[in-house]
């Protein structure tokens, strides 16, 4: 396999903690990787990390940097040799099998769209993250790439959550569900209403609108919603998670009796943590861009870092991004959504 692009700047804890996690993920993954960034930088971050670059390790010189709080589309347009735009140019130029960047999320959105290009038919790249349910995961795009949404392209985001769910999930016949206020198919917003029956009418498995409450059941196996839906629901699952974890590690502490059960349960409660624990997962994969590219939480340390470059190697090696490709081709749709995939 092509090594994977990491951009060595992005982050909060860049560069150090993104050169140890491509440190560990060339050992414990058996993986090729392109640290992107400024030479110099990068050079003193391996040394400090005690890493060295390898033919497994190289570095690409990046010498510019885009900030968390730069415009997006402008900024990728300014700095082509910032280390986001060239880590998906590697992905654009074959030179990599996939692109992996916890910086400014809008402007690798930005960086591929304008490098890597998107899927033909495709209107709007998403962001998938995977939600833990009672079974297994629950697959929920859009997370962020699309604040404002049309329903046609909730019906592609149905596509793509199938491909992904099929290829990554090994889930055989996805139960494609979209997120209302309601069961009722009358439900949701306008928005939510004008996108059911372009949902039903695709050869999908689609089981209707699914509740907030309900993700976690296992009731579905992908959900659909637009960006900025779907982004509160992502932070405001991943504050809970926290939350519910610190509450009962702090009234653990209390007591005596409450610390030794604390210890007692901490074995049984720690496979749990781990499921809504987002250096575990990794990072997002964006969907609707004509290669893979991961984009890793903002506060990855090394290990969520190694799990960011794992869901690239695998997305690289089940080629998501040209079933997706395929999918959006050869779908036979009634006229209703032709444009849809036009």
């Amino acid at each position: 396999m092509l090594p994977i692009a990491l951009d060595v700047l992005g982050g909060d804890q860049a560069p150090d903690a993104i050169v140890r996690g491509a440190v560990r993920a060339v050992a414990e993954l058996d993986v090729d990787v392109l640290l992107v960034g400024p030479r110099e930088v990068v050079e003193r971050s391996l040394r400090t990390t005690g890493g060295e670059e390898t033919s497994r390790l190289q570095i690409v010189d990046a010498p510019d940097v885009i900030a968390m709080d730069e415009h997006p589309a402008a900024a990728v347009r300014a700095k082509p040799q910032s280390s986001i735009v060239r880590s998906c140019a590697l992905v654009a130029e074959g030179r990599a099998a996939a692109g992996v960047s916890a910086g400014n999320s809008g402007a690798m959105l930005a960086a591929a769209l304008f490098t890597i290009k998107r899927i033909r038919g495709v209107a709007r790249p998403a962001i998938g993250a995977s939600f833990p349910t009672a079974g297994g995961s629950t697959f929920i795009l859009d997370v962020g790439a699309n604040t404002d949404c049309k329903a046609e392209w909730m019906a592609q985001f149905a596509v793509m959550g199938d491909v992904y769910a099929r290829t990554m999930l090994g889930v055989e016949r996805p139960r494609v569900a979209l997120l209302s206020n309601g069961e009722e198919a009358e439900k949701g917003s306008e928005l939510v209403q004008a996108a059911h029956p372009l949902m039903q009418a695709l050869p999908l498995h689609f089981v209707g609108n699914v509740e907030g409450k309900d993700m976690f059941k296992g009731l579905c196996d992908v959900v659909v919603t637009d960006g900025f839906t779907g982004n509160v629901v992502l932070k405001t699952a991943e504050g809970i998670g926290e939350f519910l974890f610190a509450t009962i590690a702090t009234e653990a502490r209390k007591s005596v009796t409450g610390t030794i059960g604390g210890a007692l349960l901490r074995p049984k409660l720690r496979p749990l943590r781990d499921k809504v624990d987002y250096r575990k997962t990794g990072g997002a994969l964006l969907l609707g861009v004509a290669g893979e590219v991961v984009i890793a939480h903002g506060r990855s340390d090394a290990e969520a870092i190694v799990n960011a470059i794992r869901v690239a190697r695998d997305a690289a090696s089940r080629d998501v991004s040209g079933t997706i490709a395929t999918a959006m081709s050869s779908h036979a749709v009634e006229p209703a959504t032709q444009e849809i995939l036009r």
